[in-house]
């Protein structure tokens, strides 16, 4: 083969590779759907004032493309602008993080490049200048500190190499054979020279999908260290973000000499690596936050993976000599100590920092846009501590302490409980002095509805009722934990028991519904179980109080800390992802509540319902009395209540007869709306609203009227159209009823009676935690049985499962046991 032809072939080979990187980077980006307007900037030259010239000139509009973008699986929808704030002192609370105007994204080695340290892990890159770009169409000022030169050329210049090496042999040997050949050591400057512009190439190439202008920008130690240098930088960097331009920066690593150990001056990081160049720049840039995304979840006290490594939420400077710190990353030359160093640097010169995981497919995709959301991602650096303890020493406190609850005598638990009756009618002037706060604040902001206003007031006859239900659970707590469900002799002195345990610590949010909490508290102290409890900022006064008096009853027994009440800033799906502290969660409050608590919970089951739709089926044989009687009760004593009538099915017959024109009259006199469904609409010349939903919970002096055929055919649209609640049939026909009870498969069925009943108190159940709609462990309402699992206890003596084998000498007896039989003195006798 001529040089002519060995030169064509190689140049073919160059080609191909490159369009095989080029597709690379083009089947990684996603397609954004956009929507482009263009506001004009006005350059500065513009403004004879800026330029000391007295000489007049006309403006120079730069058309700047700002995004509005609907990006999948979330629909983005942009946020006021936050306003920027005075530098000088770092965000205090994770929830602040939503106020950053300036963010720098500090991006490690491990998060920009692939697993094989050679080559940058696109798809990774491409989800994180997807959210970078998301947030500075926002508004914001976005900064990208990134690594990754030294692997984009280390990738680059191995196919030079193995290009160059032998064309004939790269073009005509196996794919063997050139996997054997070998690749020098590659010095890592060379690589990072021959890797910037490559780099720089790929992240304007994935902005540009998002409309987004970037710049790069080469420090060194020298950009920081010399008064000029750093003012030039500091003037380019702002010049930049005015123009709404993201830039990316990098220290000039082909350039840069190694660094030296203990070099940093008083009060000033030296560059040594990405972490302290982040840390620098975030000062020096006064930026609100610093984000360090690296390989691992955050700081933990200890090696990650290590028995006893738990991550830290929140790090306080003074926290530094609790860390144990491990390994560097597989890849870049900064580690965990270097972060934790550069991080707090950066607090210290007033910047907020947060150290997350970059690399986990499952959160890459919105860990830089959740951290901003002010989510608990990774490790938020604050330096102000908080005065109570954090939620997760406080499940701590409550697991441990509940332990101790659940070993207690049942008559031990009972004093405590009507200990806390008796405090909830000594203490009700106090109680009721921090809910007329409560009120009166919420009378003032104005913007809780009739309904919620009514539950957060208290009053002398519920804190009266609250003690009577309270000694009800106290009387059900003498035999609740530890009690035997199940006995069997499994074989000759091997017998088992299966008996009642607790479940262990359980989290109840409720909304502003203070009565809750002693009810709540009273049946997690009858069942042995910690509790958690996250109130509603409505009743905060209130809930402080009554927990304060729950662990006055607590306290006489030691056991002061199994209930908590989480008064922290703790967002409701920050609790939802304790998976491994908490073991149940219970949500009390509106059917939104609910199903944001369902989607939140990760791993955690969720006891409750979404929605109460109920229904009332007056059948053709219900008596007329009745028929008023449960209607106006069900809908009327209490239309907020989860147990309220929200749909009326009436019988055909009962149409145009004097028992319909009373149900009317009746919900007229209540100023109850009648929304029509679709059949009985049809019935009338003149109907009133039409329903446009048969599944709606109204939640008010609103109810669904619709018409049915026959018993059968009411079935039939509750199973269809409600939420397996609570729903009724008014009749004297007691087939009809019997049948109705029968078929019905929702939680509560009921004959000639409201759907009111439906509650925890008046079943004599002393309280609920709420109603389950669910199909598994507790269904209904919710009371001491529903907090109580099972386990299994096996006594046996010496006993192996060889020895039932068929060359064994024992035989199984499996014999039922009298529960109430006692074990201790009868294992020699049997």
């Amino acid at each position: 083969m001529t040089e002519a032809e060995q030169a064509g072939k190689y140049c073919e080979a160059r080609r191909l590779l490159q369009r095989f990187l080029s597709e690379a980077i083009s089947q990684t980006l996603p397609e954004p759907k956009m929507h482009i307007a263009r506001r004009p900037y006005h350059h500065p030259i513009s403004d004879p004032s800026a330029m000391g010239s007295k000489v007049q000139r006309g403006p120079v509009h730069i058309q700047k493309e700002v995004c509005c973008m609907t990006m999948s699986p979330k629909t983005v929808v942009l946020e006021t602008i936050p306003q920027g704030r005075a530098h000088g002192s770092s965000f205090a609370h994770r929830g602040e993080l939503r106020q950053a105007k300036r963010i720098v994204v500090k991006l490690g080695s491990a998060v920009v490049t692939r697993g094989d340290e050679c080559g940058l892990a696109l798809g990774r890159l491409a989800s994180i200048v997807e959210q970078v770009a998301m947030l500075q169409n926002q508004g914001r000022e976005m900064m990208i500190v990134t690594s990754g030169a030294v692997a984009f050329g280390k990738q680059r210049l191995r196919h030079e190499i193995l290009l160059s090496q032998s064309v004939r042999q790269a073009l005509h040997s196996g794919h063997n054979q050139l996997k054997d050949m070998s690749v020098p050591v590659l010095e890592a400057r060379a690589c990072a020279a021959a890797g910037q512009s490559g780099l720089m190439a790929l992240y304007e190439a994935m902005f540009t999908q998002y409309s987004t202008c970037t710049a790069q920008v080469l420090v060194t130690n020298l950009d920081f260290h010399d008064d000029q240098k750093r003012q030039n930088l500091n003037s380019t960097l702002q010049e930049l973000l005015r123009m709404n331009i993201v830039p990316i920066i990098n220290t000039n690593d082909a350039v840069v000499p190694p660094p030296e150990p203990n070099s940093d001056l008083q009060g000033v990081i030296s560059i040594k690596d990405n972490d302290s160049l982040a840390a620098r720049l975030a000062v020096e840039m006064k930026a609100d936050l610093l984000i360090a995304l690296s390989d691992v979840e955050g700081l933990y006290n200890s090696p990650p993976g290590t028995d006893d490594a738990k991550l830290i939420d929140i790090f306080y400077p003074g926290d530094q000599q609790s860390i144990t710190y491990g390994t560097k990353s597989r890849v870049g030359i900064g580690g965990m100590e270097a972060k934790v160093k550069a991080a707090l640097w950066a607090l210290q010169g007033g910047t907020s920092v947060v150290i997350a995981n970059g690399t986990h497919p499952k959160v890459t995709g919105h860990v830089i846009t959740d951290i901003v959301e002010g989510k608990k991602v990774g490790t938020f650096f604050s330096e102000i501590k908080p005065a109570g303890p954090t939620v997760e020493q406080q499940t701590e406190m409550a697991r441990s302490t509940g332990r101790t609850l659940a070993s207690l005598h049942p008559d031990q638990r009972s004093e405590i409980i009507c200990h806390l009756a008796e405090l909830l009618s000594e203490r009700k002037d106090e109680i009721l002095t921090a809910n007329k706060v409560d009120m009166d604040l919420a009378a003032n902001a104005g913007h809780l509805p009739p309904a919620m206003l009514k539950r957060l007031s208290l009053s002398p006859a519920k804190l009266n009722s609250l003690a009577i239900g309270l000694r009800q659970i106290a009387v059900a707590a003498q035999d609740s934990v530890g009690r035997v469900l199940r006995r069997t002799r499994v074989a000759h002195n091997l017998e088992l028991e299966q008996i009642t345990v607790p479940i262990g610590v359980l989290l109840v949010i409720f909304e502003a519904r203070p009565d809750c909490l002693p009810q709540v508290s009273a049946l997690a102290i009858a069942s042995g179980n910690a509790l958690l409890l996250k109130g509603g900022k409505e009743a905060a006064n209130t809930n402080r109080v009554l927990h304060q008096l729950t662990q006055e009853a607590l306290s006489m027994h030691g056991v002061r800390e199994a209930v908590q009440l989480v008064s922290t800033r703790e967002e409701v799906e920050d609790l939802c992802r304790l998976d491994k502290m908490i073991d149940l969660i219970i949500p009390r409050g509106s059917s939104q509540l609910v199903r944001n608590i369902q989607l939140a919970a990760k791993g955690i089951p969720v006891l409750g319902h979404s929605e109460g739709i109920c229904h009332v089926y007056v059948d053709a044989d219900a008596s007329v009395d009745k028929v008023i009687k449960i209607v106006r009760d069900s809908k009327c004593d209490y239309p907020a209540a989860c147990n309220a009538m929200e749909t009326l099915l009436i019988h055909r017959d009962i149409l145009r007869t004097p028992m319909f024109d009373q149900i009317i009259d009746m919900l007229r006199t209540e100023r109850v709306k009648i929304h029509a469904g679709p059949r009985f609409a049809s019935y009338l010349t003149f109907s009133p609203s039409e329903a446009s939903s048969l599944r709606t919970e109204y939640g008010d002096l609103e109810c669904c009227m619709e018409v049915v055929d026959s018993m059968e055919e009411a079935v039939d649209h509750i199973h269809k159209y409600g939420s397996s609640h609570t729903d009724v049939i008014i009749t004297e026909n007691e087939d009809k009823a019997e049948q109705f009870l029968q078929q019905l498969d929702s939680a509560c069925v009921f004959w000639n009676t409201s759907s009111r009943f439906a509650d925890g108190y008046r079943f004599g159940l002393g309280a609920e935690v709420g109603i389950s709609t669910a199909r598994i462990h507790a269904r209904g309402p919710v009371g001491l049985e529903g907090l109580l699992t099972t386990k299994w206890v096996l006594r046996g003596d010496g006993h192996t499962a060889a020895d039932f084998s068929e060359q064994g000498t024992m035989k199984y007896l499996h014999e039922n046991l009298p529960v109430g039989q006692p074990l201790a003195g009868q294992r020699d006798s049997n």
